[in-house]
């Protein structure tokens, strides 16, 4: 009797840590591919405003030299969040 108790408890905490895990699964890679797609369109920010930029064109006038230079300086800080990243994968 016990024995039977026994086996359906742990077929019933088998099937709820099977579903808990699979559940914890998909939200991790749902995750991970948002993270790809931030990943990708940051990369595509930064060389798109290194295309932009080629001629130093926006850094010369006073008012948009400046704060073209502050948008930069952000986008050079993603870069290196994005090297960091790269560097611990």
């Amino acid at each position: 009797m016990i024995e039977n108790i026994a086996i359906v408890f742990f077929g019933i905490t088998s099937i709820v840590q099977l579903y808990v895990i699979i559940n914890l699964y998909n939200k991790v890679d749902f995750l991970e591919q948002v993270l790809d797609g931030t990943f990708n369109t940051i990369q595509n920010t930064i060389t798109r405003i290194k295309e932009i930029d080629m001629l130093g064109a926006f850094e010369s006038d006073d008012e948009t030299g400046s704060i073209f230079s502050m948008l930069k300086e952000e986008i050079e800080n993603l870069n290196n969040l994005i090297e960091d990243k790269n560097n611990a994968a």
